[in-house]
């Protein structure tokens, strides 16, 4: 099936949307053989009247939005292209039936289709990013040692400052096709690159990210060692690719 079962869409009313069944495996011909597509695109008031009676009534979803369309049989299987004209948040899975009437339907769940107004085509999405949190403890749930904790505590009593690994504007860079192709975001909005204080820090133990120090130079935290480029030259690498 195309799209393939479980693959998610953000389309826009106005488009339209093409489902293609390929012929089942050792079968030639479509003769003797028929395509649905279950769906609840166009049934965008029943899918709604039936989400407000689940969480008003306390009923379950009775799945009257969903019905049956017939595809159309081509030479490599069946095809069946539908206009998007409302919004909203709609499923679909194509299916067969042979001959005896026994249903086949492809592995895996139904396909996802975010349909939003046609104005929002040129709407900006801002994705607001904290280039720190980009780096290895991504994904960490807290990023506090408790081994280290004491030997950096008498390291800072001394006066010295201990910048924890960072997450780098190149590392940002690697996020770009997700945010960007994926999120379908069209702004980043960074939260300050600057230098910030490290003596008598608020905010924590690193300082507040808006008490800039310099506002034309780059935190060196943010920036990956390389003798050919300065901070604000890999600030430049993330406009130019972004």
């Amino acid at each position: 099936m195309i799209p393939a079962p479980g693959e998610r869409f953000q389309r826009f009313v106005g488009d339209r949307m093409r489902f293609h069944l390929q012929l089942p495996a050792g079968v030639t011909s479509t003769v003797g053989w028929h395509a649905r597509l279950r769906t609840d695109l166009g049934r965008a008031e029943t899918l709604r009247g039936e989400i407000l009676q689940a969480h008003t009534k306390s009923l379950p979803l009775a799945g009257a939005a969903w019905r049956d369309l017939p595809m159309n049989a081509v030479a490599d299987g069946w095809v069946l292209e539908l206009p998007l004209a409302e919004v909203g948040f709609f499923k679909a899975k194509a299916y067969l039936l042979d001959a005896k009437g026994w249903q086949h339907w492809p592995d895996g769940p139904d396909m996802g289709i975010s349909v939003h107004p046609n104005s929002y085509r040129t709407a900006n999405t801002i994705y607001c990013a904290f280039t720190r949190l980009f780096g290895p403890t991504k994904t960490a749930v807290h990023t506090r040692n408790e081994k280290l904790e004491k030997q950096i505590q008498q390291i800072e009593d001394h006066g010295f400052t201990i910048i924890p690994p960072s997450g780098k504007l190149r590392d940002l860079i690697h996020a770009l096709p997700h945010i960007i192709d994926v999120l379908g975001c069209r702004i980043l909005h960074l939260l300050p690159v600057n230098p910030t204080p490290t003596t008598y820090a608020r905010f924590g133990r690193f300082g507040s990210p808006y008490a800039a120090l310099d506002l034309t130079a780059i935190d060196p935290a943010l920036v990956v060692f390389d003798k050919r480029t300065t901070g604000v030259d890999q600030f430049r690498e993330l406009t130019y690719a972004t």
